[in-house]
């Protein structure tokens, strides 16, 4: 029988369940099991959104890097400027074109591992006109979409996990690594103190439908409001990722305010009290992780 598709968000996929809706595991996609069931025409699946969309350039934005979100931007990606039911069919599309693997290592989801593909924005930000443009949507897997959000990584507790995972897949040794981390934190400085103006158009052309974004004034109470919310779930899904990874896991703190907490800075350096940032020596700059490197190929 042919299925009739539905597009179920994942947080209301429990409800659609429990309304009749089924899981279909080859096309990892929601369906009404017969016609009519009127329970489930809110999630009745609108047109699928193309593979390229309009002006995207999928070669934006190349390799494993950490790409920090400017704080005056905070609260405009995708996901809080689309309803629920497009973000599902951005997720989806994004992930069918990827193959389901990641676009950056190749990995595939692993439930076992808790490695998920998540969709990620890549942003052009024009110093001249001020506009931060969406240019591109990739499929990342957890581990490097972890690195790329490395501000969230190290309220999370998984600093350790995100510098590892960047010299794996990119090649950099310790000091590399450390400075590259630096140099994205004195950009995301530099271009969080000026307000940005929101280019969506690769959405609307593709006839997605936003919604406002939190002004500059509003985003630092939204910020704020959504560090409170953080519940013990997603704590306690990060305590299990980096478990399986055999990482050692810091101790979560609570959040703190959005001026440090998204994107606070890379890790104090020993004994660089009084020196200009990123000058400090190769042995100064990765004495810690040079001994976390170790541990793990002692392993």
């Amino acid at each position: 029988m042919e299925r009739i598709w539905l597009d179920v968000p994942f947080e209301e996929k429990d409800e659609a369940k429990e309304l009749g809706a089924r899981w279909a595991p080859d096309a990892k996609r929601w369906f009404a099991p017969r016609p009519g069931m009127k329970r489930l025409e809110r999630w009745a699946a609108l047109p699928e959104i193309p593979d390229l969309l309009p002006g995207e350039d999928r070669s934006f934005g190349s390799g494993l890097f950490v790409d920090l979100v400017p704080s005056t931007c905070w609260f405009t990606n995708v996901r809080s400027c689309v309803s629920p039911k497009d973000w599902e069919r951005l997720r989806r599309m994004i992930t069918r074109r990827a193959g389901m693997r990641c676009e950056i290592c190749g990995a595939n989801q692993d439930k076992e591992t808790h490695r998920w593909l998540e969709a990620h924005e890549r942003w052009a930000f024009d110093e001249t006109t001020g506009v931060q443009r969406l240019v591109r949507l990739i499929c990342l897997c957890t581990d490097c979409h972890t690195v790329t959000h490395f501000g969230f990584a190290q309220v999370r507790g998984l600093e350790d996990a995100a510098y590892l995972h960047l010299m794996a897949v990119t090649g950099m040794d310790e000091t590399q690594a450390y400075r590259h981390v630096q140099g994205a934190f004195g950009l995301w400085r530099a271009r969080s103190a000026r307000t940005w103006e929101l280019d969506l158009s690769m959405l609307t052309d593709a006839g997605v439908t936003l919604q406002r974004p939190p002004s500059a004034k509003e985003r630092p109470a939204a910020a704020q409001e959504a560090f409170a919310a953080q519940d013990d779930a997603i704590r306690q899904r990060a305590t299990e990722r980096a478990k399986a990874e055999g990482i050692r896991l810091r101790a979560l703190t609570p959040p703190t305010p959005p001026d440090s907490a998204t994107n606070p800075s890379p890790r104090p350096i020993p004994g660089q009290a009084g020196s200009a940032p990123g000058t400090a020596s190769a042995t100064e700059t990765t004495s810690w992780l040079s001994r976390l490197v170790g541990r793990r190929r002692r392993r």
